[in-house]
């Protein structure tokens, strides 16, 4: 968030601020559902993906003014990034539970940390040590015992591994939109948009052929490109620059929380004990690290 923006913040009236936060809480809750919405697919990985995606990236396009500003050659590398963790997140959720996919993907905090140094050239601060420890810990959770396979969740080793690589995708995809010099969620908006069309292609190849795809499909595929990418970035968008930065984070981790709710009430799929351990160590560090300097 910019200086301006947390200024905008501060002089708001109340209940417009309220409005913003409430805003960021449809957007957390939005983008929660995809896990569920992604194993209602039968689908391949493959083929949800790029749909979602290409239907994604044309309503941003199609409905933001600021996702065709500011195009620029930047942009292509954080876009690759940004498609690369869209692809990934669906492929581990179809291999892994929904909570381990998306609490996974929540340590690339962790990979900030470690590469900001080099790429950003951020300096690491001692309690940023002791955040980066507990969320290396959480992800080593996923990894201690045997999970058994479900319906739903067919090859959880397999998936688990393409969760962690969906987290340093995120990763690259946080520094990238650092690195292109946006300013709150409206800026950010070009390289998602562009993000959303390079998945598309991306997954084009191992999509086809497709098929009859059915109302079902059809159903699901519209849901998650419309309302849980494209509907919740808009209202991310519309959001971030009147709230607080900390206090925007911790909303949007209701994603996280979230996420494993819907799919354990819509396919009654539960994660493992070590999961729920790891991710609420994930959760709790994210947590506590993001209101820290709201106390100084």
């Amino acid at each position: 968030m910019t200086p301006s923006s947390s200024r905008r913040a501060r002089t708001l009236g109340r209940g417009e601020t309220s409005r913003y936060r409430i805003d960021l809480i449809v957007a957390a809750l939005l983008f929660s559902t995809g896990g569920a919405a992604i194993k209602a697919a039968t689908l391949s990985g493959w083929q949800v993906a790029g749909l979602r995606s290409g239907i994604a990236g044309i309503l941003l396009l199609a409905r933001m003014p600021e996702s065709r500003r500011g195009w620029s050659w930047r942009m292509v590398p954080v876009a690759a990034a940004y498609a690369a963790t869209l692809i990934l997140f669906v492929l581990a959720n179809r291999l892994t539970t929904s909570a381990n996919a998306i609490f996974l993907q929540s340590t690339a905090p962790l990979y900030v940390l470690l590469l900001a140094p080099w790429l950003l050239r951020e300096p690491v601060r001692g309690r940023d040590l002791i955040y980066g420890a507990a969320v290396a810990a959480g992800m080593a959770l996923f990894f201690l015992g045997a999970e058994h396979p479900l319906e739903t969740a067919p090859d959880p080793h397999r998936g688990n591994l393409i969760g962690v690589a969906s987290g340093m995708t995120w990763a690259f995809t946080l520094m990238g939109l650092r690195w292109v010099g946006g300013g709150g969620a409206g800026a950010a908006l070009a390289p998602i948009a562009l993000g959303n069309i390079f998945a598309f292609l991306a997954a084009l190849p191992w999509a086809l052929p497709a098929g009859n795809l059915g109302p079902l499909n059809w159903a699901v595929i519209l849901y998650l490109g419309v309302v849980q990418i494209g509907l919740a970035y808009i209202f991310v968008a519309r959001a971030i620059p009147h709230v607080p930065a900390f206090e925007a984070t911790a909303v949007l981790l209701l994603e996280p929380v979230m996420n494993p709710v819907w799919t354990w009430l819509v396919h009654g799929e539960r994660p493992g004990p070590w999961a729920l351990a790891g991710g609420a160590l994930i959760l709790s560090a994210t947590l506590v690290n993001s209101f820290r300097p709201a106390a100084r």
